[in-house]
């Protein structure tokens, strides 16, 4: 009977495991039968496909047809809409390290004309309104922005919709904001917090986002202040499937973006939830963000948050929602939300740290602990802690030395990420089944149960000093003192009742084994196998009483192997899993010299067609080029035929001497469709005065002005719509004035322009992510001494 119920035990933890996952999000999408008052999946769909249609960055045609379309809807919906359109003029900064230190030093500004799409539903008070938000840019490579944002967006006009055919009325005015430039640098969302006036009347915002093309969407607060009334009233909103955690923010700071949420925090003090889906990770920003590639159940699930919430928050009072105390938060199935204050946190751990040192007494008076026995518990949990931590970080480093092709994925996750994910939690779960049957005794289950107790309170000390966002890692532990009393008192504990007790601790942890890797990368596969320790740790009060450990670790480990042999016949680039590459035209004018440019550290078949076998280091050949998320540079060129593309223009307006200071005013005109002009000049010039288009960015001279103190020779990157011209003014002394500045115009048109025969990527590739690529760059300099004398010579 008890190997009868250690085996029903055995599968009820399995089943605990798989509705961690399942409890989630919805299973599937809803139909377009679907009552017109609610949220309908189809429905939504039918606006994503038309939006998703073609890729729509910023300054494309598609880009101009996708602003009109959702206009239309808007008026349609019956709100009152209109175009915000405006420079938006930034400083740019790069980070360094020096030291342990990161030194954030000045890198140009960053001028964009941003059109954003605004409508507005009046509600019957005078309160605060909600902001409904997504941005309607695709990323700046051939994406199609299914997910990124294409799903935010139509999110909001079905649940709008919906909202609206149930004859709902609001309270507060409900304003729809679809931000343009997010992808580019959250231009938008600035534009309409520093310019528009409705900004200042709005109390939250829902912002809905996506960093992949599947899985469960998390809500993250962003917050000046504390979170307790935005907790509070996000739980009463009652959504239905809700994804959400103290510790989510703090992750999210990790990764190496922000949203337009965050613009809404820091510009304006306006608190934000914002709901984002990250799995499927390979599919961000590439051109598989396709509208086939976006899971259903994950719009479904970004409809069941937004839908109540528009219907609380419609009608709470917003200007209530600031508070000083932060709150712990944490979702879990069947309670939907945990939550609690931060200064439950210390006595928490303090209440547990004491029944701890009280159940040891306990057991150590009763003879069920043994010094020797809780020694060995101690020796196997730290060896399976050690060596599953090295097989985690080195044995990542030793896949991608196998598959160096790896490292053209730039987001950290291949397409057969999941696989490894699960390669890694069974050889984890192998080692813990070896390990364990090894070192246990008969008369030693308490005791093996006193060293993750203890490293947990320990983990919690930490979370109390440093991560106060994962304070609900103590709520297992409680748990597993219950189940360390049981193991105490009890010859015989029910090994129903020892699962249960170990049923928190796989609700709260087994997602995060998987979000890790997902959310920051396979790098961070080192982190599940730490935490499937751990998880492994609190849950063996159950599994101790499973004699059958060698075999389960041999089922581990066969599986794991199983799961490497899969991951190894996916490893390759197909048809649906294409290989990012990317190929530059670049041009230097000035030396009459082009050139063949990629990113890509492993050349293909394609890029060898221009690139040649043995190409040479890009830095022989470029010195300016545009930055990238991840910080990637040209690595190789080769020459290039010449080819004649259109040169800009520049005109004179003015150049004047007063009291000793030159003015000087000049104009570029691009003669070409370009989508990106730099301005550089040489880095020692200090100006007085400086303008791009009539957008000022710092004087006197001796203030910290970013021109002044930048650590390159950049001064503007400037985002070009319909070949807009480039206005410069600036004023230094005459004596040290800027003679020679240099262009470098980028055009996203290598694979279409009618002067390049480029041959069609084979169908198991794609344009790299994250990197300017597909583009003809042109790099030419000017004297404005010439200008002034072509100027003379026309008067004449």
């Amino acid at each position: 009977m008890r190997n009868l119920a250690a085996i029903v035990s055995f599968f009820l933890l399995l089943i605990i495991t798989y509705f961690s996952f399942y409890s989630l999000m919805p299973t599937k999408g809803t139909l377009a039968s679907t009552p017109t008052t609610e949220f309908s999946t189809e429905r939504a769909r039918v606006h994503l496909k038309e939006i998703a249609k073609a890729p729509h960055y910023y300054g494309s045609e598609a880009h101009a047809n996708v602003r009109n379309y959702l206009q239309a809807q808007l008026t349609n919906l019956g709100l009152e809409t209109e175009i915000q359109e405006g420079y938006v003029a930034e400083s740019t900064y790069s980070e360094f390290g020096e030291g342990d230190t990161l030194i954030s030093k000045p890198s140009g500004m960053h001028l964009i004309k941003p059109k954003n799409i605004l409508g507005r539903i009046k509600g019957t008070e005078n309160g605060k309104a909600l902001l409904l938000l997504s941005h309607y840019d695709s990323a700046m490579v051939p994406s199609f922005g299914a997910s990124d944002a294409g799903s935010g967006v139509v999110t909001i006009l079905e649940s709008l919709r919906a909202y609206l055919a149930g004859g709902a009325t609001p309270k507060n005015d409900i304003i729809v904001l679809f931000s343009d430039a997010e992808e580019i640098g959250l231009d938008g969302a600035t534009l309409f917090v520093k310019e528009h006036p409705w900004a200042k009347d709005v109390g939250l915002v829902l912002n809905f986002e996506a960093r992949g093309s599947g899985g469960p969407s998390n809500m993250i607060l962003e917050s000046n202040q504390g979170n307790a009334n935005l907790v509070k009233n996000f739980i009463a909103a009652n959504p239905e499937y809700p994804v959400a955690s103290s510790l989510m923010y703090s992750i999210y700071k990790m990764l190496p973006n922000d949203t337009d949420s965050t613009v809404f925090r820091e510009e304006g003090d306006i608190d934000s939830f914002f709901f984002a889906f990250i799995d499927d990770h390979f599919d961000y920003h590439t051109a598989n963000d396709t509208f086939e590639n976006l899971d259903a159940e994950t719009l479904q699930h970004q409809g069941s948050y937004l839908l109540p919430l528009l219907a609380y928050f419609g009608d709470a009072d917003l200007e209530t929602l600031k508070a000083e105390e932060d709150y712990v938060y944490v979702n879990a199935p069947f309670v939907k939300m945990i939550s609690y204050p931060f200064s439950w946190i210390l006595w928490m751990l303090v209440v547990a740290t004491i029944l701890f040192i009280v159940l040891l007494f306990y057991g150590f008076s009763n003879g069920k602990l043994k010094g020797r026995l809780v020694g060995r518990g101690f020796a196997s949990f730290f060896i399976a802690l050690t060596v599953s931590g090295l097989i985690g970080f080195f044995g990542w480093k030793l896949i991608e030395m196998i598959y160096p092709h790896y490292g053209e994925i730039q987001q950290g996750f291949t397409y057969n990420g999941h696989r490894y994910i699960a390669f890694f939690v069974l050889l984890t779960l192998a080692i813990l089944f070896k390990i364990y049957k090894n070192f246990t005794r008969k008369e030693s289950h308490a005791s093996m149960y006193v060293a993750p107790l203890l490293f947990w309170l320990v983990v919690n000390v930490a979370v109390f000093i440093i991560l106060k966002g994962a304070g609900y890692f103590i709520i297992p532990v409680f748990f597993g003192l219950l189940a360390f009393w049981v193991l105490l008192k009890f010859e015989a504990p029910s090994l129903l009742f020892l699962t249960i007790l170990s049923a928190p601790a796989i609700f709260l942890f087994a997602p995060l084994i998987q979000f890790f890797p997902v959310g920051l990368g396979l790098e961070m596969l080192v982190i599940s196998c730490v935490f499937t320790v751990l998880t492994f740790g609190l849950v063996w009060p159950i599994l101790g009483y499973f004699k059958w450990k060698n075999i389960l670790s041999a089922i581990c480990f066969i599986a794991a192997i199983g799961f490497f042999i899969s991951a190894h016949f996916k490893s390759d680039f197909s048809e649906t899993r294409q290989k990012p590459n990317s190929l530059v035209y670049y041009q230097n004018a000035d030396t009459g010299k082009s050139y063949w440019l990629t990113y890509d550290k492993m050349l293909d078949d394609w890029t060898k067609e221009y690139l040649g076998d043995n190409p040479e280091s890009a830095d022989t050949y470029v010195t300016n080029s545009a930055g990238s998320k991840y910080n990637s540079g040209y690595r190789y060129a080769a020459e290039a035929p010449a080819i004649a593309i259109n040169p800009f223009e520049v005109t004179l307006n003015n150049d004047s001497v007063v009291a000793g200071k030159r003015s000087v005013s000049f104009t570029i005109y691009p003669k070409r469709t370009i989508n990106r002009l730099y301005l550089y000049t040489d880095v020692a010039t200090q100006f007085d005065e400086i303008s791009f288009n009539g957008n000022s960015v710092g004087t006197p001279k001796n203030a910290k002005n970013f021109v002044n103190e930048r650590f390159h020779n950049g001064l503007v990157r400037f985002h070009v719509a319909k070949n807009d011209s480039l206005v410069v003014n600036y004023v230094t002394d005459s004596i040290n004035a800027p003679d020679q500045f240099q262009v470098l115009e980028y055009s996203y048109d290598l694979m279409t322009n009618p002067k390049f025969t480029i041959t069609k990527r084979p169908k198991d590739m794609m344009p790299k992510p994250f990197v300017i690529t597909d583009a003809v760059v042109v790099n030419r300099s000017f004297l404005v001494s010439e200008l002034k004398e072509t100027k003379q010579d026309s008067v004449q």
